[in-house]
């Protein structure tokens, strides 16, 4: 299946990489109508997704010191990069030790409609169901998703438990019912597809800064959805051909190799206006 890069998911991704630094310097609209037409975006589809995300409280319109219409990130769009951060570029590896979170929740049945919104957003956070009503995580998860449920005003509904498995099937057993692992592990496959035969390219022989900057953000924007589907779990829990190692470390490459140079390219976009 071809990977689907909407425009809305770009410019999320074009703000969490190179647009955050506060609302004295936002994004000037004509740098992020640019800078999204080089990854295929045309500019009414840019206008009509900021202007979603305007109406969801996440970009602010502000001008630029010289004046010019621009966007910046809300205080609650930091957050939910900031958030993000430490998913995407977590390089630490997970110990059985760290132990597990477990979200308890009931909602009343008049308000169901707020029960399907907790179990989509305890799915998109990485939980795993344990049992009815019962989603378990890695306990590194308790502080993110404690923030999320906050911003949608649904943690009176929720409990949280932090402790450790004990049994009575082996927690590599029990594992393999929480979460769908062939669903993730096909995730990174793809991931696999798209961007090692990119990383090899680059390795040949490198680019321009233009290029460095579409690849960077294409990679980007299919990487930022895999930590949130995989909640990166202890090796000794996962099969031993495991490809989410391995494509961690594809986009951590190609971070290191093309952050910077992409950045060289959206400073003299906004240069050159």
């Amino acid at each position: 299946m071809a990977e689907q890069h909407t425009p809305r998911s770009l410019i999320v991704s074009l703000y969490g990489a190179y647009g955050r630094p506060s609302e004295e310097t936002p994004m000037p609209v004509a740098a992020l109508i640019r800078l999204l037409a080089a990854v295929g975006v045309d500019a009414p589809s840019v206008r009509s997704s900021v202007s979603r995300l305007k109406r969801r409280g996440l970009l602010l319109a502000r001008r630029t010191p010289d004046g010019a219409a621009g966007y910046a990130v809300s205080d609650d769009a930091r957050r939910l990069l900031e958030d993000g951060d430490r998913r995407i570029y977590a390089r630490t590896e997970p110990s059985l030790s760290d132990g597990w979170v477990l979200a308890v929740f009931s909602v009343p049945e008049q308000e169901r409609h707020k029960r399907h919104l907790l179990r989509s957003r305890l799915g998109r956070l990485g939980f795993g169901t344990a049992a009815p009503g019962v989603w378990i995580a890695p306990a590194r998860l308790y502080e993110e998703t404690r923030h999320a449920l906050e911003r949608l005003d649904l943690s009176s509904y929720v409990d949280f438990f932090r402790g450790e498995h004990l049994g009575y099937a082996a927690t590599a057993e029990a594992v393999a019912r929480w979460w769908d692992l062939p669903a993730i592990a096909r995730l990174h496959e793809e991931f696999l597809a798209g961007h090692e035969p990119v990383l090899a390219a680059w390795r040949a022989a490198p680019g321009r800064v233009a290029d460095a900057y579409r690849d960077y953000l294409l990679t980007l924007d299919s990487w930022r959805r895999l930590p949130y589907a995989d909640p990166v779990l202890p090796a000794e829990l996962l099969p031993p051909d495991w490809p989410g190692r391995r494509s961690a470390e594809v986009f951590a490459e190609l971070h290191a190799l093309l952050w910077e140079r992409g950045a060289e390219y959206v400073r003299a976009v906004e240069k050159d206006l």
